[in-house]
């Protein structure tokens, strides 16, 4: 099992913007234990809620507009936030209103935009028509974006098949405005995975083995998190996305195997690493 550094007091509050999974495999089920198991403190305002399981999503409820902002803004004037994180954003209308609130509040909390797009059986979770707004108001706010291939594709409109397609198509995305880009590889068939990290002045890439198994439902949320764990505990991008990718590789080496479909993470790795230590 990888030794993940996790501070032994609680360090660094995540507000965690985005829908509830009631199968606890992603949204802000993976989230708030991913925030958790590396330390940190998550706060949520929840977009959506969905019922569904790892074989995929039965029904989506939207929460009111009205309640949305409330939840982040009695958060942020309470608690704070070092780092807001968001996934599921499925209309124009959440998309405008996140965006609104985090202008509201002074837009200086370093942003980490997951764009949610589809889930993992198939499902849409962003509707067609959002696709603009998404580019408009979020993307041009991130400090950091996170998508997958699939994702980037829709982004960017290229067609990624290996390396050198994903670096161009980071870079693309890098231009729509975001601080920084990390597009996860785990979409292509390489024995081995490759994420790529782009700034303005860096490009790194992050390789290693790669997991031949199902149970990876929640991934994307949890890599997402991780890197804005990082990042509210004061670390740089790069130490946070190497350590987030050694916590996912983790949780998802050591899944617990639940459900018929795409199966959860095993997300408390981290609390398990430290009963065996002590």
């Amino acid at each position: 099992m990888t030794n993940i550094h996790v501070p032994t007091l609680m360090k660094g509050r995540v507000l965690i913007c985005a829908g509830s999974d009631s199968g606890g495999g992603a949204g802000i089920q993976a989230d708030i234990k991913t925030v958790t198991a590396l330390g940190g403190f998550a706060t949520t305002a929840i977009t959506a809620l969905t019922a569904q399981n790892t074989m995929g999503v039965s029904s989506i409820i939207e929460v009111p507009i009205n309640f949305l902002l409330e939840q982040i803004r009695v958060v942020l004037s309470d608690l704070g936030a070092d780092c807001i994180k968001t996934g599921m954003l499925h209309n124009v209308q959440v998309i405008e209103a996140v965006s609104e609130a985090i202008e509201k509040d002074g837009g200086k909390k370093y942003l980490v935009v997951d764009p949610v797009m589809v889930a993992k059986g198939g499902q849409e979770l962003l509707e067609s028509s959002a696709l603009h707004a998404l580019k408009s108001y979020m993307i041009v706010r991130a400090d950091l974006l996170t998508p997958n291939i699939p994702e980037a594709e829709l982004l960017t409109g290229l067609e990624i098949s290996d390396i050198d397609t994903m670096r161009r198509a980071a870079h693309a995305i890098l231009e729509m405005g975001s601080k920084a880009v990390l597009l996860k590889g785990g979409h292509l068939k390489d024995e081995t995975l490759t994420d790529i990290l782009v700034t303005k002045d860096v490009e790194k890439t992050f390789s290693g083995p790669r997991l031949l198994t199902k149970h990876t439902h929640g991934t994307g949320c949890s890599m997402a998190s991780a890197v804005a764990t990082g990042i509210a505990q004061g670390n740089t991008l790069e130490m946070a996305v190497q350590r987030a990718r050694d916590y996912v590789f983790t949780a998802i080496k050591t899944a617990p195997q639940f459900g018929k479909g795409h199966g959860p993470l095993n997300h408390a790795h981290t609390v398990m690493q430290n009963d065996q230590n002590g």
